[in-house]
């Protein structure tokens, strides 16, 4: 406990708060100028399991202001290789990278398992959207934006409060959508507000002090000065938001659903996921743990006959065309949570699979 011993000496947090920092699962969804200050406080203050979710690479112009990046790199994923900077920092902290983008394909897939979103991105869309699958998962989201030498930050979807939608009602006709590299931006901006909102993340875990749900607290950088106003619940935009999630989940629900690599390991480790390995006896290396099946496609109809239809499965093979295949078989036969993992076992790092 020696890390923490600081945190813990506080009233607010001691051992039964740092225990609930260490069993924290919170998905930070963009790894740039809001994010890696974000990730950093998060993964020193031990939140448990931090998910990472970003399809950029990084370049020379993202450094100024995205300071757990060098210059060597440059051309590699935001996810992955901030996920590696984190987990040197921290190594008891569980660092789960997506190095994709969010999108309304994978948002439920990816949210499954967490607690909250934290909205480190810069562009409207993707924020309707976590709003949206917020909503549906009945989660709080932690917003910050910026624009040039000014930033704003609220929590949405806190414990029935207003929402990202009641501040911002989506616009049909709204075709420009500026971030910071069209705009400019002071990089310290960007380093400020992710660390506030690190602080909100943290409170909400904890239970303390005043979540800034229904307010929208917005930073003068050049004036230093801070502003509050308050935030009115829309109940039409928020069924217009909840809504837009629902028909997000069920038009995923019915077709088949792809599981990354991470997400796949993570699944290893859960004894309730049914995990089907459709891999002749021949094609090797066997991945050994208490819910992976070993089932060869020809044999797959048989073991499945009296198995709940609504039970998670994921199917896998070496290269990812048979689990798709009998993916979409069993989706047809009313089976309505099965994911198959993409490009196959070929797709997994080279770690040792034996989880007893």
């Amino acid at each position: 406990m020696k890390r923490y011993q600081r945190q813990i000496a506080l009233p607010e947090i001691g051992i039964a708060g740092q225990q609930k920092l260490t069993e924290a699962k919170v998905l930070v969804i963009g790894a740039g100028g809001l994010g890696c200050p974000v990730l950093q406080q998060l993964a020193g203050a031990g939140v448990g399991c931090i998910g990472i979710v970003d399809g950029d690479e990084i370049e020379e112009s993202n450094l100024h202001r995205q300071v757990l990046y060098t210059l060597s790199d440059c051309g590699k994923n935001k996810a992955t290789t901030v996920a590696e900077v984190i987990f040197k920092q921290n190594p008891e902290v569980k660092v789960m990278p997506f190095s994709n983008h969010f999108t309304t394909e994978n948002a439920f897939e990816i949210i499954e398992d967490y607690q909250m979103i934290v909205d480190c991105t810069d562009n409207l869309a993707t924020r309707y959207l976590i709003n949206d699958v917020a909503l549906v998962k009945k989660i709080p989201m932690v917003y910050a934006s910026i624009h040039r030498f000014e930033g704003q930050l609220s929590v949405f979807n806190y414990e029935l409060g207003p929402t990202y939608r009641c501040l911002f009602p989506e616009k049909e006709d709204l075709k420009e959508d500026l971030n910071c590299n069209d705009t400019g931006v002071l990089g310290i901006l960007p380093n400020t507000l992710g660390l506030l909102q690190a602080t909100e993340v943290l409170k909400i875990i904890l239970g303390i002090g005043e979540v800034l749900s229904g307010k929208l607290l917005i930073y003068d950088a050049l004036q230093h000065q801070m502003q509050t106003i308050e935030i009115q619940k829309n109940p039409l935009q928020i069924q217009n938001g909840l809504l837009n999630g629902l028909d997000i989940l069920n038009s995923n629900s019915k077709a088949v659903k792809s599981i990354t690599a991470a997400t796949f390991i993570e699944a290893i480790k859960d004894d309730s996921k049914l995990i089907i390995d459709l891999r002749e006896t021949h094609e090797e290396a066997k991945l050994i743990a208490k819910n992976i099946q070993n089932i060869p496609l020809n044999q797959l109809e048989n073991y499945l006959e009296n198995h709940d239809k609504n039970q998670k499965i994921i199917l896998f093979c070496l290269y990812g065309n048979k689990s798709l295949l009998a993916a979409n078989y069993l989706m047809k036969n009313g089976f309505t949570n099965v994911f198959h993992l993409v490009n196959g076992s070929e797709a997994l790092p080279e770690i040792e699979f034996n989880v007893n």
